[in-house]
């Protein structure tokens, strides 16, 4: 166990898949103490665990009390070595004592041994999120050299009527995803996504191993525009359960946009939730959109009730290999 700038009593050790019940609940009491409820379920932590580009002996670290209770606990993820992600969590109880920036210190070393992977004219960053809220990660990511370059949005809509039934472009049909779609729907969702900002490439293993492999998949909730043979747009909606109805990705393809898809696709899946009696949906979104999502949302109802911001801490100088703009429009 590594020790050294840990408070004195604290031990870090990696996490194991033992590990998983106690890290969960840790992260939901976080939640609570934050937000007043909590979110993370335990399929949440054991699906990012066994991402396959995710070394859970080196990409994940664990603080424990001397009582041998785990306090604290942070990990990262990276998209071609050139865009790496880190995130954490500490204990209400335990705040202030020095375990966070002992967390973070270690994500950044763990960071920058992603540089000789990444190609070697690209730019390399360490991304952090924090809830607008937590003034005490926002000072520590701030004190550690990160600058805010983003902010997102959680948005929901809660429903005390039918919506509108989705009013359709000519040629356009609705139907929902079948297994054999796979491959064209994460192409679909790749292209579209280019648009979106801080995009990256996300390997087809990947993107089934968060999407058709998760606990609780319900190919009934995803929601294709077709334009024949083609898929325009896309809603890959999940009940969540007791977190309400998700809208997790809706994208529409550039040649489709502005005929309405977007907002027949988001109505279509606010009638799938509706009639399973779901009546809150939430969604999540670049405050910034590229794309204008944020003005589509508004017009379908749905309002803002929660800010993130995207921290950004430059390892390495050089091309910028993420989307930052739309070609043609910024």
């Amino acid at each position: 166990m590594i020790t050294a700038n840990l408070p004195r009593g604290f031990t870090m050790r990696y996490p194991t898949m033992a590990d998983l019940e106690e890290v969960t609940a840790l992260t939901r009491t976080c939640e609570v103490a934050l937000d007043g409820v909590a979110e993370t379920t335990l399929d949440d932590i054991h699906t990012g665990w066994r991402m396959p580009s995710f070394d859970l002996a080196k990409d994940a670290w664990l603080v424990l009390s001397d009582e041998g209770k785990i306090v604290g606990l942070a990990g990262v993820e990276h998209r071609g070595h050139a865009r790496i992600y880190t995130g954490g969590e500490v204990h209400p109880d335990y705040r202030n004592r020095g375990i966070g920036t002992y967390l973070l210190h270690l994500a950044e070393e763990r960071a920058r041994q992603h540089i000789p992977q990444a190609p070697p004219e690209a730019r390399v960053t360490l991304n952090c999120g924090a809830n607008s809220k937590d003034e005490a990660v926002i000072r520590l990511l701030e004190e550690r050299g990160f600058t805010r370059v983003r902010y997102f949005w959680r948005m929901a809509i809660e429903m005390d009527a039918v919506p509108p039934a989705p009013e359709l472009a000519e040629g356009i049909t609705l139907r929902t995803f079948t297994p054999e779609m796979a491959r064209a729907v994460y192409e679909a969702d790749e292209e579209a996504f280019q648009d979106h900002w801080g995009y990256m490439p996300l390997p087809f293993e990947e993107w089934k191993h968060w999407t058709l492999m998760r606990e609780g998949f319900d190919p009934t909730l995803w929601f294709l525009a077709m334009d024949g043979d083609e898929i325009a747009g896309f809603s890959l909606c999940k009940d969540e359960k007791e977190s309400g109805g998700w809208v997790h990705v809706l994208g529409v393809r550039r040649p489709w946009r502005r005929k309405g898809v977007g907002l027949a696709l988001l109505h279509h899946s606010f009638g799938g939730f509706y009639k399973r009696g779901i009546r809150n949906v939430y969604l999540g979104v670049d405050a910034q959109s590229l794309t204008g999502a944020t003005r589509l949302y508004e017009r379908a109802g749905m309002h803002v009730i929660r800010q993130y911001n995207t921290y950004e801490k430059e390892l390495r100088a050089g091309k910028e290999l993420s989307t930052q703009f739309i070609e043609g429009e910024g």
